[in-house]
């Protein structure tokens, strides 16, 4: 066996460690009367696990700084550390690294009895994290936070360490799923990291790093669901889990005020459901609703729900949490926001960008977003992961609804341990996102291998398990195998589907996609009595290429495509079964090498660097055309370029 195959010995290890969810809550920091936060973004030490993968731990790397073990670099946190550098080895290194990074904790925290927590926001794939020398944290699973309480482990009004090793290897019984081959080459055995999903496996400490601190009773957790009567009133039901131990004879009371978008307080009523006030129903009169981009002139509307939690003889605790007040319904047919049928627009993504990878920028999140409201979509699904909350931060501000993706991509070879691993990453995901008014449904797979054996008892399983966590949504996922092999469907509520008519099917032939669409959609709403909506189609574009008549990787073939689907989705809306439509994809995207990708996945409207495509003007005529016609949007005054007066006065003569 290799010495990159003995390195899975730390997912393994992590993953004995990782055996469920915990249960202590995950709220993201922020800064109140009572909580300090700090981030430790920034340049970070790094080096590679080389020549042995194992060498950082028999060599004990995290009992001392980082440079006092060889060489290191200077890594960007957060970003992947992949493409960062101009050095090959980096970006296909299979395996280990190794970061580290010095701060200071305040005297004053410790004075002032804090607590310190320590919270990534996600690190890919696995993570073990030392604080001056102490194994802290261990976590399995990329694009999810993790955080301890490191109150002890640090050196108030002195230096402390970080040390962090990453481990980026994908096995069978990790999610997602990949495996280890040995190649012979030039210079001897080498072995190479493979998966089937179709983007590139890109690794790092990928989110920000905080340091936070809270009172020793503070506020871990807090559940929240809203509603709203036929007479304006808008309804929060609220329950907040405290941690920490309150004294002998020492007493703890909750309450709650509301703040409207302006940061006004809210006229409110409060009624408990307990001494303390940990749970009851809020009720504000004249509530305004969180409406989907386009549906209202004021979408993305949220509240504040300002908790404090008092006690006899500690400091106060101040949370505050973000809220939209809005309901989700389903039928058989329909899906609806605030009781009127929500037709989805929108797009499979990526988080991918140059230099970066999957590291979150803001730069980067602003510009997605006025593209997605340029564009006119009202949604897109987290393909193929849960996406950086900051993220998902601006889609409950800007009203995009979200299909929220676990990271269970090509799901194939079902065991029990991984299934443990899939509804450990459901139960994390759920645990973040399920306060939040963008999240609509719940995506628990993306082309899973839904045709084999154990797929039925294996999905059904994930699909009781997501409904014991959260009733109030949807189910769904990405389906890729056939309708009459198909076993995951009929444990969905929503029927979501990926189909390449006229490109992996019949390239070139777009005479195809029309009646073959209309047939597969109604056939799986006949089959499973259940709304059904397209969460991919369509065709890989080299930007800049153009072919008339229209050929494949053609900007013009992506537009012809396209036009072949909307026809398709046109009748199926006649239908009232069909519920949305959702493009493959935003953004050109990196992949692994193959010689069928040119440096990445094409199938974007807009490139990497967000420029748009011929697609992207003509998607754009689509979803502001069906913004106006089902919602009532006002078209932009620039949707179409102009060409001769609308009257037909200024004729010209030929």
């Amino acid at each position: 066996m290799s010495a990159i195959m003995r390195c899975a010995s730390l997912v393994v290890c992590i993953s004995t460690l990782v055996t469920c969810a915990s249960t202590a809550g995950i709220l993201y920091p922020r800064e109140s009367e009572s909580r300090e936060v700090r981030s430790l973004d920034g340049m970070w030490n790094f080096r590679l696990s080389l020549p042995d993968p194992l060498v950082g731990f028999k060599e004990r790397w995290y009992m001392k700084d980082l440079i006092k073990t060889g060489p290191v670099m200077q890594m960007p946190v957060p970003s992947s550390y992949n493409d960062v550098l101009v050095d090959k080895k980096i970006r296909d290194h299979i395996g280990l690294v190794w970061y580290d990074r010095s701060f200071f904790a305040p005297e004053s925290w410790r004075q002032q009895g804090y607590r310190v927590f320590l919270r990534f926001g996600s690190v890919h794939y696995a993570a073990q994290v030392w604080v001056n020398t102490h194994l802290v944290l261990s976590h399995e699973i990329g694009h999810l936070p993790f955080q301890r309480d490191i109150t002890a482990n640090l050196k108030f009004g002195r230096l402390n360490r970080i040390t962090v090793a990453v481990d980026n290897v994908l096995l069978g019984t990790t999610v997602p799923q990949g495996s280890l081959q040995n190649i012979s080459t030039n210079t001897g055995p080498k072995t190479i990291q493979t998966y089937t999903f179709d983007f590139f496996n890109y690794a790092g400490i990928h989110r920000s790093v905080f340091l936070y601190t809270t009172p020793v009773v503070y506020i871990d957790d807090v559940d929240v669901t809203t509603n709203f009567t036929e007479d304006g009133v808008g309804i929060i039901n609220y329950s907040v889990q405290y941690g920490g131990s309150l004294s002998s004879g020492e007493k703890l009371n909750c309450s709650i005020t509301v703040l409207n978008n302006e940061n006004v307080r809210e006229k409110i009523t409060v009624i408990t459901n307990d001494e303390e006030g940990l749970s009851g129903i809020v009720k504000i009169e004249n509530a305004k609703l969180w409406w989907p981009y386009l549906m209202h002139e004021e979408p993305g509307y949220m509240y504040t729900l300002e908790i404090r939690l008092s006690t006899t003889w500690n400091v106060d605790d101040v949370y505050r949490l973000p809220v939209g007040i809005r309901t989700i319904k389903w039928t058989n047919t329909a899906f609806l926001i605030n009781d009127k049928p929500a037709y989805l627009r929108g797009f499979g993504r990526h988080e991918d960008s140059d230099i970066r990878g999957k590291g979150m920028d803001y730069a980067l999140v602003t510009r997605d977003y006025d593209l997605i409201k340029w564009i006119g979509a009202n949604s897109y699904r987290t393909s193929h992961y849960p996406y950086a909350e900051e993220i998902m931060d601006f889609a409950d501000r800007h009203g995009i609804m979200i299909v929220d993706e676990c990271p269970s991509v090509d799901t194939d070879n079902f065991s029990d341990k991984l299934l443990k691993k899939h509804t450990t990453s459901l139960a994390e995901l759920i645990k973040r996102d399920k306060n939040r008014p963008s999240v609509i449904m719940w995506s628990i797979a993306n082309e899973p291998r839904s045709d084999r054996k154990d797929a039925d008892s294996y999905f059904k399983s994930v699909a009781n398990f997501v409904k014991t966590l959260d009733g109030l949504r949807p189910i769904t996922a990405a389906i890729a195998t056939q309708l009459d092999t198909d076993q995951l469907g009929q444990h969905l509520d929503i029927i979501g589907f990926n189909r390449y008519n006229g490109w992996y099917t019949l390239p070139g032939h777009t005479e195809i996609i029309k009646s073959r669409l209309e047939d597969e959609a109604t056939k799986w709403h006949t089959k499973h009595n259940k709304p059904v909506f397209m969460t991919e189609y369509g065709a890989d574009t080299y930007e800049g290429l153009h072919l008339n008549p229209s050929f494949v990787w053609s900007e013009e073939y992506q537009v012809e495509l396209m036009s072949e689907h909307f026809k398709a989705f046109d009748v199926l809306r006649s239908k009232n079964f069909f519920i949305g439509e959702m493009i493959w994809n935003f953004a050109d995207f990196k992949t692994g090498q193959s010689v069928t990708r040119v440096g990445g996945n094409k199938k974007g409207v807009f490139t990497r660097q967000r420029e748009p495509k011929s697609s992207a003007h003509h998607l754009r005529r689509r979803y502001w055309a069906l913004a106006n016609h089902l919602d009532g949007a006002q078209l932009p005054c620039d949707i179409q370029s102009y060409v001769i007066d609308s009257d037909g006065q200024n004729n010209v003569e030929l």
